[in-house]
């Protein structure tokens, strides 16, 4: 198996809002290459820390990495989305602080047998948990041109969606899809020349949306971002990093919905709904990597960090 290397993004950012207490309850929601987990474990003495990731490249490569922890670690390997289910299933009620860095790591991407990259040529696959059955290869292969158009447009806020969607149909009348370089070189062709390279690659918003349809990244995810919420502790701390504006959009709204006080209509004399305040934004605006960071890791580039304090 390939090094799982991964730079953890604004690491002490992170660390900082976290606001670690030595004997806390913390959960890592995404694991990847353990290293927000191990700089949490690191300040712990009698806590504890929940390790969630769906990859078991990722768990194998960590728990290795996090053998000096062990002691203060459970490596769960589930969906964060699933988040108090995993807390139930561990007997946890409430925890002092969450992380949840949203990304694909680094080994994901850099390795080609997973697909992610449309620099290298590798098998369609994209799986972030290679135990589910949906992958890159079904999602190009066997969705109508409306479902594609329809993915290719909201998730990669495509404008020449609807003409990527028939290319790649058109072509799969021949033969099937069954690499990154072939649907690379549909989605280049499909963009007009003057246009092709404006915002960067042309593949870049294809295959994020692709990806993010074969990993349900948004599904529930504003359901799980409301259980992260329930399940803190007063004082408790939420870190959540995300990389591209649907992921922002939604858990800016969730932190939103919780720090509005009374929803009622503003024509009612006085408050009847019982709404109260739930959280401190702690971030009004988002925290962005330094330049130093950005020098070091470009992936960095396009990270968003919010935080927010239970009441």
């Amino acid at each position: 198996m390939k090094t799982f290397n991964h730079i953890p993004v604004m690491l002490n950012e992170c660390i900082r809002g976290l606001d670690i207490k030595p004997d806390g309850i913390y959960v890592d929601c995404t694991l990847g290459g353990g290293g927000h987990s191990k700089e949490i474990a690191s300040r712990l003495t009698t806590g504890r820390l929940i390790a969630i990731d769906k990859d078991e490249d990722a768990i194998m490569a960590a728990a290795e990495r996090l053998y000096g922890y062990k002691e203060r670690i459970t490596i769960v390997h589930d969906d964060f989305k699933n988040f108090r289910h995993i807390l139930d299933g561990l007997k946890i009620d409430k925890v002092d602080g969450i992380l949840a860095d949203l990304g694909v790591s680094s080994y994901q991407i850099d390795n080609e047998e997973r697909g992610f990259s449309y620099i290298k040529d590798a098998p369609l696959d994209m799986r972030m948990d290679r135990s589910q059955y949906l992958s890159a290869f079904n999602v190009v292969n066997e969705y109508t041109v409306n479902e594609l158009t329809k993915i290719i447009a909201a998730y990669g806020e495509e404008r020449y969606a609807r003409k990527i969607a028939e290319n790649i149909v058109q072509y799969r009348e021949n033969r099937s899809i069954r690499t990154t370089g072939q649907l690379a070189e549909i989605v280049e062709k499909s963009i007009p020349a003057k246009f092709r390279w404006k915002y960067g690659n042309p593949c870049k918003r294809t295959f994020q949306a692709i990806r993010i349809e074969v990993n349900g990244e948004l599904e529930y995810l504003d359901a799980a971002i409301t259980d992260m919420v329930n399940s803190l502790k007063s004082g408790g701390r939420m870190c959540v990093i995300t990389f591209h504006s649907l992921e922002d959009r939604i858990v800016k709204q969730r932190f939103k919905e919780f720090f509005t006080d009374c929803v009622c209509d503003k024509s009612l004399p006085q408050c009847v709904c019982g709404k109260k305040r739930e959280i401190k934004i702690l971030t009004p605006k988002p925290v962005t990597a330094g330049e130093e960071e950005l020098g070091n890791n470009s992936r960095a580039e396009c990270a968003k960090l919010r935080i927010i304090e239970k009441i």
